[in-house]
């Protein structure tokens, strides 16, 4: 579990609540239900026009790696490619094809298949760059539905705010009305910048790390099975994908 993602978004929350109540104003001036309705429903309406269902959703099965971010374990991978490498010295590349039929990761037992099956390395680490590229465009794309829920928050928030003045001007004979729109125009611009800033813009980055760190492992499996391909020694092998470790 990332913590430093709970942390943020608590520390973030915590010093608006704590700025505002230190300039003087109550935690029921941030409550506002018609700017939060505002700024939230305008700017899931105005995603779900930009991007068509299948990033929607992948966006939306990805979220969970803000909090829950995929187990890399770097080292483990290496030793696996070694084993996988000093078996293949042994038993030749079909001692190999049980390995593939147990593998649970896909990238790892499609690359181990494509070894079994006698392809040439270049051929080998074509397959599984395509592979790399293709996943890592997709998690972008999921990831840029957050960066547009970022960028259209505050031009909401702005027309929250716009809504909120033309109540008030409606009701200039009304005192008794003036403060609520004077409120929800205000605080329709507060929740527009502070859900882009503190939200969506945060979430779109987070996860546009995690694919770069998926591509670095599966980068490294792909050299490592090319490396067993071209018949390399394990020790070399080895050496070689240390590299990779930060």
């Amino acid at each position: 579990m990332d913590f430093l993602s709970i942390l943020g978004v608590l520390v973030g929350a915590a010093s608006i609540i704590v700025g505002n109540s230190l300039a003087g104003g109550s935690l029921s001036f941030l409550l506002n239900p018609q700017a939060f309705l505002i700024v939230v429903g305008g700017t899931v309406g105005a995603t779900l026009l930009h991007f068509p269902p299948a990033i929607i959703l992948h966006s939306t099965k990805i979220l969970r790696w803000v909090i829950v971010p995929e187990k890399i374990n770097l080292q483990r991978q290496i030793k696996k490619i070694v084993d996988w490498s000093a078996l293949a010295r042994k038993e030749g590349l079909l001692g190999l094809e049980s390995v593939a039929e147990r593998e649970k990761d896909p990238f790892a037992a499609k690359g181990l298949q494509l070894l079994v099956d006698g392809n040439e390395p270049d051929v080998i680490a074509d397959c599984l760059a395509v592979e790399i590229n293709t996943r890592e465009r997709t998690i972008y794309k999921a990831a840029s539905v957050f960066t547009a829920m970022g960028g259209y928050s505050p031009t909401i928030g702005i027309l929250g705010a716009v809504i909120g003045l033309i109540h008030v001007m409606q009701n200039l004979a009304n005192p008794e009305l003036l403060g609520s729109g004077i409120a929800t125009a205000f605080v329709a611009t507060i929740y527009g910048v502070g859900f882009a800033n503190l939200l969506f813009l945060p979430i779109a980055n987070k996860l546009k790390n995690q694919a770069l760190v998926i591509s670095h492992a599966q980068e490294m499996m792909l050299e490592g099975i090319r490396s067993i391909a071209e018949g390399e020694n394990p020790s070399n092998i080895q050496l070689r994908l240390s590299g990779y470790l930060v």
